[in-house]
């Protein structure tokens, strides 16, 4: 399983939008150059974040993006699914019907990738924006560049 670009892209978005003081608005064109992001592909990007309550969009010549919620109430998992749809690493774990051996109960395959997704989606869920600020501020100072 690998995330597509777009979600990447939309993890570095969001996480410079959780940088910056709260209620702030930055524009496309800056935000597209600050993150190396295909311009056309940002708008792409932001349309997704908007529609799953993530971004707010602000028109006029002071408009621009900005999170539509705090960043500690935005999850990794929040991002992968406006991006991609729901998590099911296995097409049985989405739809039972899917199955084509027909198992009435579950097979030891479908049990065990049940509790892996289980434990991604929920790794994904706890990681914030706002943990991810913090681990990238240890870091930093773990680190000094």
């Amino acid at each position: 399983m690998q995330f597509n670009q777009a979600t990447d892209y939309a993890f570095r978005t969001a996480l410079h939008l959780a940088q910056l003081p709260p209620d702030s608005v930055v524009n496309g064109q800056t935000l597209a150059a600050k993150e190396a992001i295909p311009p056309r592909f940002l708008l792409k990007i932001m349309r997704s974040l908007i529609q799953a309550g993530l971004v707010r969009s602000y028109r006029g010549v002071e408009g621009g993006f900005g999170l539509a919620r705090p960043s500690d109430e935005i999850s990794l998992l929040d991002i992968v699914i406006a991006m991609e749809g729901p998590i099911a690493i296995h097409r049985c774990l989405a739809d039972r019907q899917a199955c084509n051996k027909h198992c009435c109960q579950e097979c030891p395959v479908h049990a065990t990738l049940g509790r892996l997704q289980e434990t991604f989606v929920d790794g994904l869920r706890d990681m914030t924006l706002t943990k991810l600020i913090e681990q990238q501020r240890i870091t930093r100072e773990v680190i000094p560049s």
